[in-house]
This record gives structure tokens, C-alpha cells and sequence, in this order.
């Protein structure tokens, strides 16, 4: 069956990304919690407090239920009156704010009616833009794309431009990276090819951001600098409650609440009409969180 296939290979994956997150941060373990629910099951893992890392979750979940009309409305569905769906959710927020935040999630949701598809992405959200890691990021998406098909990065970048941005501050979350879906299976073979692109994605993800955690995790940094941080967070923690899809999904669905807001930061601030000087290190990345930059060769436009 192969909703099974896929919820047992995503569970493998979420542990896997544990253990290499803990022994980049080597500062302390996740926290398991194994819940169950009339939907259900998952589990969770938490990681605080850590030397690099400080807050950092992994979900996985394996779900299924009635389709309600929330549910059927926010899909654009209208077939099926039941629904199957499992994946893996991963957020991490640095303790050093030249270390960026970062996002994975890649999914699988089934109907009754035999109607099945993928979603995902990978994002990274740096509280400072530094042009030669966003470049250097994108190349590891484009490389994964590529390996499936040449047309996924150009299309799932845009997507991404489009997905992680906050129309009402006109900016983008952070620098980007690739968002996909609704990728409906068209037979075995396409089932296959876009089951493997998500694995590939879920592995790349801690790899990838291993190398940059590692790059910064020792710079000295500022308390202007922290609170800035803590300003950028909370500019994501306006994205995850007025336009995630995860976030409307799992509330919809009826999901848990404990997890489904894990991917809000242990400490965010706003400040009433904040605005950087001009030149100022703040001032330049707010010009570079824009859509449609090209970031693999170096921020053209």
C-alpha cells in the first residue's frame, strides 16, 4: 500500500534527522513525545536549550479522517469524503542570529476517491542576508531539481517566491528556496519519482544546514544584533499564522495544537515602526527580501 510505504519511510527519515541534528548541536538531545488521537498518530521531537541550536523541532505525523468542508474548501477538492495524509515538518531556530532559520516540510495526502499527491519545500530565512550563502543555498536545491527533472527548480523557486511573502509587509520571508503542491501521481512510475524528489529533500535538508550552522555558529554577535533576531522572528511568526498552509491544514483537520504551532520561535518581539539606517547591515537585507531574485547568480534581478 502505498500510503504505508510512505508514512513508514518518512518516520525512518524524521530520526534520522534528529540524530544529525543533535550531534551538529552536541549540546543536548531531543525530546520524544509519541501521541495518539482519533485521527491517528505521530511523533514529535523538541530540541531546546541546545550549544548552536536554540529551539528546533521535527515532526512526523500519520493521519486520516472525514474530509470536512474546511478541508475540502482549503484543497480544492470535491471529490472524496475521506482522506489519509502523513509527512514530516522541521523548523530550526539558531541561538546565533548570523546562523539562519530554516524550514522543511514534504508530505503525502490520499482521498477515497484515488486522487493522491505530494507537497513540500525547503526555506531558508537568514535574520541577516549574506548573498554568497543564499547563492550557495540555492545551488543545493537546483542540484537535488535537477536530478529529477529540469524544470522543478525554476518552477518551485517561483512558487517559493510566492508562498513565503507577507503582502502586508511587501517582503518575502526570507530567501526563498523551492515550494511545491498538489504533484497529483499520474501512474507507478510518477508515484515513485515524485516519492523519491521528497526523500531527497528530507535527507539534503540537516546536510545542508549543518554547513552553514557550522560556518556561523561561533561568530561573536551583538545584543543590537540579538534584537534584531528576535524582530525577524517575529515577522515569521506573522507568515505561520495568517498564510501557512500547514499551519490552516492542521487546524482544519482538527490536528494537534501542541504541534502543529512547534514552528513558532522561543522568542520573538515587534517594535512599533522599526526602521534600520540606511546602510546599516538591518537596512540591507530588507532590500534583498524581495521575489524574483536570482540567487544562484548572486542576487541579480
Amino acid at each position: 500500500m502505498k500510503s504505508k510505504k510512505v508514512a513508514n519511510k518518512y518516520r525512518e527519515l524524521q530520526q534520522q534527522i534528529c540524530r544529525q541534528l543533535e550531534t551538529a548541536d552536541g549540546g543536548t538531545k531531543f525530546k520524544s513525545d509519541f501521541w495518539k488521537s482519533d485521527l491517528g498518530e505521530g511523533i514529535t521531537m523538541v530540541l531546546t536549550g541546545g550549544d548552536a541550536i536554540e529551539k528546533a523541532a521535527v515532526n512526523f505525523s500519520e493521519v486520516s479522517g472525514s474530509v470536512s468542508q474546511n478541508m475540502r474548501k482549503s484543497l480544492k477538492v470535491e471529490s472524496g469524503d475521506s482522506f489519509f495524509a502523513t509527512g514530516i515538518s522541521s523548523i530550526i531556530h539558531p541561538e546565533n542570529p548570523h546562523v539562519p532559520i530554516t524550514h522543511m516540510n514534504v508530505r503525502y495526502f490520499q482521498l477515497d476517491s484515488e486522487m493522491a499527491w505530494f507537497g513540500g519545500g525547503i526555506d531558508l530565512t537568514p535574520h541577516y542576508v549574506d548573498i554568497e550563502e543564499a547563492s550557495w543555498f540555492h545551488e543545493q536545491l537546483e542540484k537535488i531539481c535537477s536530478e529529477f527533472d529540469s524544470r522543478y527548480y525554476q518552477r518551485f523557486k517561483k512558487w517559493a517566491d510566492d508562498y513565503f511573502y507577507l503582502p502586508h509587509r511587501d517582503e518575502t520571508r526570507g530567501v526563498g528556496g523551492i515550494f511545491f503542491d498538489h504533484l497529483v501521481m499520474q501512474d507507478d512510475n510518477h508515484f515513485e519519482s515524485l516519492f523519491a524528489f521528497t526523500k531527497a529533500l528530507a535527507e539534503a535538508y540537516p546536510k545542508n544546514y549543518i554547513e552553514l550552522l557550522n560556518k556561523n555558529k561561533h561568530r561573536i554577535y551583538t545584543k543590537a544584533e540579538k534584537d534584531w533576531q528576535h524582530l525577524r522572528r517575529g515577522r515569521y511568526v506573522e507568515f505561520n499564522l495568517l498564510y501557512d498552509r500547514g499551519t490552516k491544514f492542521g487546524l482544519d483537520s482538527g490536528g494537534r495544537t501542541e504541534s502543529i504551532f512547534l514552528s513558532m520561535p522561543p522568542m520573538a518581539s515587534w517594535e512599533y515602526q522599526n526602521q534600520p539606517e540606511k546602510g546599516s547591515k538591518e537596512y540591507e537585507t530588507l532590500q534583498l527580501l524581495k521575489k524574483e531574485i536570482d540567487w544562484i547568480n548572486k542576487g541579480e534581478r
